[in-house]
């Protein structure tokens, strides 16, 4: 009777194997998010478009000269940033889910 009484919690049964099942399902699911390609895309784009837009916000007159007075760098680290921003936003929004093997399906 003990062993019952263990087994069942808030009139429902409780199974050990369904507890581990779904806590190696939380697992893979965490895996996907962590190496999810949008996060690692939007990382880079917003690194590499804060090192541009901070080199063309110190440019020289010679080197806007040289791009026929437009301040190159610093709008294309603006466009690399906002780029990054964008995708670590729908990485945010829209997380992606783990894939179901063919045991979970069934």
């Amino acid at each position: 009777m003990a062993d019952n009484a263990d087994r069942y919690q808030d009139g429902e049964a409780h199974d050990p194997l369904v507890d581990e099942t779904e806590d190696a399902r939380e697992e893979r699911s965490a895996a996907a998010r962590l190496f999810d390609i949008r996060r690692v895309i939007g990382g880079l784009f917003v690194a590499y478009g804060l090192i541009v837009g901070l080199t063309g916000l110190f440019d020289s007159s010679a080197e806007i000269d040289k791009a026929q007075g437009l301040r190159i760098n610093l709008w294309a680290g603006a466009m690399m940033l906002v780029f990054g921003l964008l995708m670590l936003l729908w990485q945010r929004l829209r997380p992606t889910e783990a894939p179901s093997t063919r045991s979970d399906e069934s």
